[in-house]
């Protein structure tokens, strides 16, 4: 069994906590049941359902930490993993930036959990797949995707008294189809908590009519251009940038919010007035759990208003050092938006360059966050309010803390998630001007 209830849970890492003969013991349980289906040129390649529970222990005696992990949980098993925390501790260094554990929490459920989700069947999965497969079949294209749904749980308690118990539920599905001849290419991609809010038989015509339409891409010469970027191709610049928002970093000069001479920027204004993100652990339609690995409390943080950077990342050990407060590291990135959709930003753009997706995203310098990538799966040349036609794809260098500096228009926010991404993410269409373009890429 890999989904415990509450009770089961808590009589499990109340056991721990018990056994310990350390100066303080955290100990965490999450398990789950994830279910998958995958297919490529038309055809399922793999199915399965993966079952999982793990048991992580550490202690700490003064600054000597340990930690051991185990998936056995009767008696001798919790016994045997407490033991091998404990004489790894007693083994180790002193931590320097040791931090006590926290005290007792107290924790706000949130809407993480969806019976749909939970009571997916293999049959729904394989039906995705028809959903996809048969359609592409029909119109002479190809078809590659993956669709994965998991119902999880997650407890933490410590010894100085606090737990929290919490169920989740996740559905992530992608999509490539490709034209017979690989000439052109779309992709459509979705991550909701409740799967009935996903529909493969609609979401996949997306990446039908972009493989469709994407086919005798033109060349367009590499330089600045106005973009219209959706969801998924600005959510991984945005991403990475917002490891610039950790207040050590910046206090160290390793980021671009750190100050000159010293210090960081926070409470100044460094992005365009119409840039406004904030986290919320219980935000509709992008809830994740009350508490961050630390099992510190999440709470509503906004982060950026109006431009104006609100608020950074302390870790406990640094929070502590520059007497500011730990607050939990947020679980989801939420930006606020306007109502109009990306083909709605397409018909207001006199000239520009649509960009489904941004692929293989990679640092060039952090202190800037200056990126480069690609872009791929449908590229598309505006001209009065329409696309005229398919370009070939762009390799891309660009910061987005400059890209949130020329900001002409935001749509409608939609979810958007990203396996290398920590956060969970609601984030607008964008009307971006002057975004860089350096080099064309033969990819399709």
């Amino acid at each position: 069994m890999s989904i415990f209830t509450e009770a089961q849970a808590k009589a499990i890492l109340d056991k721990v906590i018990k056994l310990s003969k350390a100066d303080e013991c955290v100990a965490s349980l999450e398990g789950s049941v994830a279910g998958n289906i995958r297919y490529a040129l038309n055809s399922v390649s793999t199915s399965g359902i993966v079952s999982n529970c793990e048991l992580s222990v550490q202690v700490a005696f003064g600054k000597k930490v340990g930690t051991a992990t185990i998936n056995e949980f009767d008696d001798a098993a919790l016994a045997r993993v407490v033991k091998r925390a404990e004489d790894l501790a007693k083994l180790a260094p002193d931590n320097p930036e040791f931090i006590p554990a926290i005290g007792k929490q107290a924790y706000t459920a949130t809407p993480t959990f969806a019976e749909a989700t939970a009571g997916i069947t293999p049959e729904y999965r394989a039906q995705v797949a028809a959903d996809s497969i048969n359609p592409s079949k029909a119109g002479k294209l190809v078809a590659a995707g993956f669709f994965s749904d998991a119902v999880r749980f997650s407890a933490v308690a410590n010894s100085k008294g606090n737990f929290g118990y919490q169920k989740s539920t996740n559905v992530d599905f992608t999509c490539t189809v490709r034209t017979d001849d690989a000439r052109g290419s779309g992709w459509v991609a979705r991550n909701v908590s409740d799967v009935s809010q996903f529909n493969a038989k609609s979401d996949i015509q997306t990446a039908i009519g972009k493989a469709k339409a994407s086919s005798d891409a033109k060349a367009l010469e590499p330089g600045k251009y106005t973009v219209i970027l959706e969801p998924a191709a600005s959510a991984g610049l945005i991403s990475f940038m917002m490891q610039g928002f950790d207040a050590r970093s910046a206090d160290e000069g390793r980021s671009f919010l750190t100050k000159k001479g010293g210090g960081n920027r926070l409470g100044e204004k460094v992005f365009d007035d119409k840039v406004t993100l904030f986290a919320d652990p219980a935000y509709p339609g992008a809830a994740v759990l009350p508490w961050d690995n630390d099992g510190l409390k999440r709470e509503r943080q906004p982060i950026i208003t109006n431009g104006k950077v609100d608020s950074l990342q302390y870790s406990r050990y640094w929070a502590q050092l520059k007497k500011a407060k730990a607050l939990g590291q947020p679980g989801n990135l939420i930006m606020v938006g306007g109502t109009k959709s990306t083909m709605d930003l397409v018909k207001g753009t006199k000239k520009g360059i649509l960009v489904t997706r941004t692929w293989y995203i990679r640092s060039v310098d952090p202190q800037t966050v200056l990126l480069t990538g690609l872009t791929r799966d449908g590229t598309f040349y505006i001209e009065n309010g329409e696309i005229k036609y398919p370009i070939k794809n762009f390799r891309w260098n660009e910061s987005p803390v400059i890209m949130l500096n020329n900001v002409d228009e935001l749509g409608k926010p939609e979810r958007v998630g990203d396996d290398e991404s920590p956060f969970v993410m609601l984030i607008p269409p964008m009307k971006i001007r002057e975004f860089t373009f350096t080099s064309l890429s033969d990819a399709v």
